[in-house]
């Protein structure tokens, strides 16, 4: 039975292969007929004569292109550039529009070895040929260096604007000092004698000067605004190198025209610049307000008695007696004890001495008649005899 079944499953296979042979087959067929009637109707003469229209359209446009764009851009037709280095830029355009080629202008960083609007380069190169009409470009040197933007350093510290001022390229030209509360700081730039102001701009490498504060000078008198206005107290307050206070005005209102008739400190008094002046103002006069002023006097004026009592001086009726000063006793020092140590002198006779003086008395008689010194000698003589030994002495101080 196993044998019969596999024999009928080869048997439907083989049918079912053969089936599928045959339908491509038919799809073969039919794709090649349809392909001989489609090459039977291109060689229809209808069909031939609208292709051969169609190529000769197609070709006729291809040709009109080209010679368009031959007409239009000067095809063969090809004029050399011009050398216009080391000419300036206004001969050099001169020239660039007689040839009739087009510019465009490019500056280049400056350098103070060319001369301004000196051309330094040009492209196309001279010498190419190029067609009528290009742009051909310029490298100018300009007239200055390009110019920078003054960087913000007013108020700043000297030492730190300096080294800004030198990164952007300006240089630093004289330095002033002026008296300011702000020491070392830079108060102003000059440029050509006139004051700049942050973000002007300026040629690169100009020389500046600066303004440095030197610190508030010191032990300057107030100035008087006893009788200005607010406005005018102002002014002359910051003329003096001062600060405004506190202003006070009588009304509450803030009126610059309203008069001052009181300021503290007061006027002559000594401060050191930049301390802070305040003031009292009134649309009324200082003397219409005298008794406010006395107020303000009794506030801020207070008198201090710095005087001292005066010395009495008694007088003496007895005659004073001067005691001899007494000299402080010197330190005594302790010494150590030490041994005292005699001396025993030689025992001489006089027998000899005698003799001897007796022998020598005609010589100093001789030697000296008339100075009479024979004398003392004798007396010498005599005493020497006489003379004990002493015990050597020993000064404790």
């Amino acid at each position: 039975m196993q044998y019969g079944k596999t024999g009928n499953f080869k048997i439907k296979n083989e049918l079912l292969n053969k089936k599928h042979i045959l339908k491509l087959l038919v799809i073969f067929a039919v794709v090649i007929k349809v392909f001989l009637n489609m090459l039977k109707s291109l060689f229809n003469w209808k069909v031939l004569l609208n292709l051969v229209i169609a190529i000769g359209i197609f070709v006729g446009l291809v040709w009109l292109t080209f010679r368009w764009l031959e007409y239009h851009t000067n095809h063969g037709q090809e004029i050399p550039v011009p050398n216009v280095v080391n000419k300036s830029v206004h001969d050099a355009i001169k020239i660039l529009d007689d040839t009739g080629l087009e510019y465009e202008v490019d500056s280049a960083n400056y350098d103070p070895k060319y001369r301004p609007f000196q051309v330094l380069q040009i492209y196309p190169a001279p010498g190419s040929r190029v067609k009528d009409g290009r742009t051909v470009r310029l490298k100018v040197n300009p007239r200055t260096w390009a110019q920078i933007a003054v960087p913000d350093v007013i108020n700043k510290y000297s030492g730190l604007a300096f080294q800004r001022l030198d990164q952007v390229g300006l240089k630093i030209g004289d330095t002033i000092y002026e008296p300011s509360i702000q020491k070392d700081a830079l108060l102003r730039i000059l440029y050509k004698g006139n004051a700049v102001n942050p973000g002007t701009r300026l040629p690169r490498f100009s020389i500046i000067d600066v303004v440095v504060g030197t610190g508030p000078m010191r032990n300057i008198s107030i100035p008087n605004v006893v009788g200005l206005s607010v406005k005018e107290a102002r002014a002359v307050i910051t003329k003096g190198m001062f600060e405004v206070g506190l202003v006070e005005h009588e009304d509450g209102s803030n009126d610059e025209s309203d008069i001052i008739y009181y300021q503290d400190p007061a006027a002559g008094d000594v401060r050191d610049q930049g301390m802070q002046i305040d003031l009292w103002a009134s649309k009324r006069t200082p003397a219409e307000l005298r008794a406010k002023v006395e107020q303000l006097n009794s506030i801020y004026r207070m008198k201090v008695d710095t005087s001292l009592p005066p010395v009495r001086y008694e007088e003496v009726h007895n005659e004073p007696s001067f005691d001899p000063p007494v000299a402080p006793a010197p330190k005594r020092e302790t010494p150590k004890p030490e041994p005292v140590k005699t001396e025993t002198p030689k025992t001489q006779t006089t027998a000899p001495k005698s003799t001897v003086s007796g022998t020598e008395k005609p010589k100093a008689s001789s030697s000296s008649p008339a100075t009479g010194s024979t004398a003392k000698p004798a007396a010498s003589t005599g005493q020497q005899p006489a003379q004990k030994p002493k015990a050597k002495k020993v000064v404790v101080e």
